[in-house]
């Protein structure tokens, strides 16, 4: 594993600490006047999204993960698990529901994902900052009623519930935020 010091953190980096991936957020330098310079940072964990506030002395080694990242389309549902197609390669790789978290709420056949993988292991999925989904049930639309910002739940075509304006009917294209499963527009 390639050893870097903290001076050189940059945001994206991600680090194995104590067999624990963290991706680099925020850092910091810090020259105080008195003592020795420091790096101040913020860290998140690649499997369990927490935040994590870290202070490194200036110069220390740490151990940077490098994670193999590649674009893969999926392709359909097998029982429980999501087949998914790299793009490069072609190879077909089976993924589980709990690899791709929260990702999964918002895959449709034929989706591109960028898959990062540490050791053979999936540790991150990234999906578009929104996407356009269809509404699968719903109750019926009011006509008129645009203004009041009253909302009702819909179901999304992969199965994810949202709130959706009373005006949203079955069959409407929207586009969700796929950050915070927010409705964004009709489409």
């Amino acid at each position: 594993m390639p050893a870097i010091s903290t001076n050189d953190l940059k945001n994206g980096i991600t680090l194995n600490l104590d067999g624990t991936l963290y991706t680099v957020v925020e850092f910091q330098h810090v020259k105080p006047g008195k003592g020795g310079a420091f790096v101040r940072s913020k860290l998140r964990n690649l499997r369990s999204n927490n935040m994590l506030e870290k202070t490194f002395n200036a110069g220390v080694k740490v151990e940077q993960a490098i994670l193999e990242k590649s674009d893969m389309q999926f392709l359909y549902k097998d029982g429980e698990e999501y087949v998914f197609m790299d793009q490069s390669s072609y190879e077909q790789v089976n993924i589980k529901p709990s690899a791709l978290g929260e990702a999964a709420d918002y895959l449709i056949e034929n989706a591109v994902a960028i898959i990062a993988t540490y050791e053979g292991e999936i540790v991150s999925v990234e999906i578009p900052a929104s996407v356009e989904l269809e509404i699968a049930l719903t109750e019926p639309g009011i006509q008129g009623d645009r203004v009041s910002g009253a909302r009702k739940p819909a179901t999304l075509q992969t199965g994810k519930v949202i709130q959706v304006p009373l005006f949203v009917n079955i069959g409407d294209r929207v586009k969700v935020d796929t950050r915070s499963g927010d409705y964004i527009t009709r489409v």
